[in-house]
């Protein structure tokens, strides 16, 4: 890590520590991002919501939800203007706003709703369909879901963005042109609609003026994809875009010396952890043997990583379930004692260390990722980063394709029940296997009606997972973003734990 330090620094210093340049004669109604990422059409269509943060930089411009997290709200009344429960808790009724129009004119309606819910069939679909008996259009402007029995965690799952089930399409336009028209050409009932893409490149969208909420200020949003970190701080400081994420490690000292630009950093829902992938359950494997976890876990300097790559922004934990979520357990990091992990390797037979193959990661944090495989193999657990562009990486884990550890991480809303059911459970979208007995707790939790017994349960599964080494956690991510000189308003941080500029209606550029 100190060398990747060492080589990027000569290179600021001769790239970008030149003055700030001119902000560009720009129309003030559009505002433009540099994006670390590639934007997948899947993220397009909130029926495959993917249960992580990611999507939601998306469907929160294009589209909108019955509830959903808003400014000093994490259940926040939108398409449904309000809810009730049923005095024995089987039935959940909306009562929708009426006339919400989607972007090509078609009339929001219950109808869209029932549609939505049943073609949905990402994340935690297949516990609705456990769960959920029927949905009901009472009239144009009511829905009510019908549970088989009581589940308390039926708002988390829905209203969230633990899942994209609330997230409403228009039923005739998607009954006409297919699942794959809607990833080319979506319309949704969102602040904004998709005006123009180059896949790979750059989305443009143009501003819904019939949204519900408000007409928002800022008429165009640009998205720019730009992988490059050091290109993307460049931009910002040639005011070419407006607002980039992920300013890690020398480039956010940098945004922090340069006049005009912004450092904004967010503390985040997105844990981070090394991942054994489909190797633990391997008896053939060295990472079945709880010791090699357990050494893997001591093996790397957590607040050192911290200080290099986010500034101290971040925050180590021993939990892949954020501390601040309902039913988290707060558990202590595994401390950095690389010469215990030394000696636990030995016990489990492995003196001289092994080559471990691929370590597999989302190529947006391959630095974090090329750090702890340094530490690693410090005690002799021999790696070679494998970086994957994060669509990708994410489709071979919940394929359950990658076939090695991994740089695994989850920034999705919810509780530590949601956290437990895609990482845990047996069926979770996310894992690789289970342990009878944490199925049992899981199983109990969820038609557990008392939130102290619930919570109870929900901490045994947490305690168990930690002290069997399932997961080897670095940190809740201190997220770091940065802003130009021509914003009022970037949106980041404005709704808790979301990463990044939303409510996009409420995004302002100065005048």
């Amino acid at each position: 890590m100190t060398t990747r330090l060492s080589l990027l620094i000569p290179i600021l210093v001769l790239t970008l520590l030149a003055p700030l340049a001119p902000t560009p004669a720009a129309a003030q109604s559009q505002m433009t991002w540099a994006i670390h990422i590639t934007l997948a059409p899947t993220w397009f269509d909130p029926g495959d919501h993917t249960g992580i943060i990611t999507p939601m930089k998306v469907l929160y411009a294009l589209h909108d939800a019955l509830v959903k997290p808003m400014p000093g709200n994490r259940m926040a009344p939108s398409l449904a203007e309000s809810w009730t429960v049923s005095k024995d808790g089987l039935a959940y009724e909306f009562v929708l706003r009426k006339n919400i129009v989607f972007h090509n004119g078609d009339p929001f309606t219950a109808e869209d709703v029932k549609f939505t819910f049943e073609r949905y069939k990402g994340a935690g679909s297949k516990t609705f369909k456990e769960k959920i008996a029927g949905v009901d259009v009472v009239d144009p402007h009511r829905v009510r879901f019908r549970l088989k029995a009581p589940w308390p965690d039926f708002m988390t799952f829905y209203a969230t963005p633990a899942t994209g089930a609330a997230w409403i399409v228009p039923k005739k336009y998607t009954e006409r042109v297919g699942d794959d028209g809607f990833k080319r050409a979506p319309v949704g009932a969102g602040p904004y609609k998709l005006a123009s893409i180059t896949p790979g490149i750059e989305i443009v969208l143009d501003a819904h003026e019939k949204y519900w909420r408000k007409s928002p200020a800022v008429k165009r949003l640009v998205w720019r994809t730009v992988p490059e970190d050091l290109t993307r701080l460049a931009m910002l400081k040639r005011g070419e875009v407006d607002v980039v994420y992920s300013m890690r490690g020398p480039l956010g000292e940098e945004v922090k010396r340069t006049a005009g630009l912004k450092l904004v950093p967010t503390v985040i829902s997105a844990t981070q952890w090394l991942d054994f992938g489909p190797l633990q359950w391997d008896p053939k494997s060295p990472f079945h043997d709880r010791r090699v976890r357990l050494a893997a876990a001591l093996a790397f300097d957590k607040n050192a990583i911290n200080q290099a790559e986010t500034l101290g922004h971040s925050k180590p934990t021993g939990s892949i379930i954020p501390s601040a979520f309902e039913y988290a357990l707060a558990i202590q990091p595994h401390p950095y004692d690389p010469a215990q992990a030394k000696k636990l390797l030995a016990e489990a037979g492995y003196p001289n260390g092994f080559d471990a193959g691929d370590y597999a990661c989302d190529a947006s944090y391959s630095s974090v990722a090329e750090a702890i495989a340094n530490y690693l193999a410090a005690v002799g657990i021999r790696t070679k980063v494998r970086p994957m562009e994060r669509a990708a990486f994410l489709s071979a884990w919940k394929d359950k394709k990658t076939r090695s550890i991994m740089q695994a991480g989850a920034g999705g809303q919810g509780t530590a029940a949601t956290r437990v059911e895609n990482y845990f459970a047996k069926d979770g979208t996310y894992t690789w296997g289970s342990h009878p007995d944490m199925e049992d707790l899981y199983q109990q939790q969820a038609r557990e009606l008392d939130p102290k017994r619930r919570e109870a349960l929900l901490h045994q599964i947490q305690k168990l997972g930690h002290e069997r080494v399932m997961q080897a956690p670095l940190w809740e991510l201190g997220f770091l973003n940065a802003t130009g000189p021509r914003v009022e308003e970037s949106g980041l941080g404005l709704i808790s734990y979301h990463p990044y500029s939303a409510p996009y209606e409420d995004l302002k550029l100065k005048k």
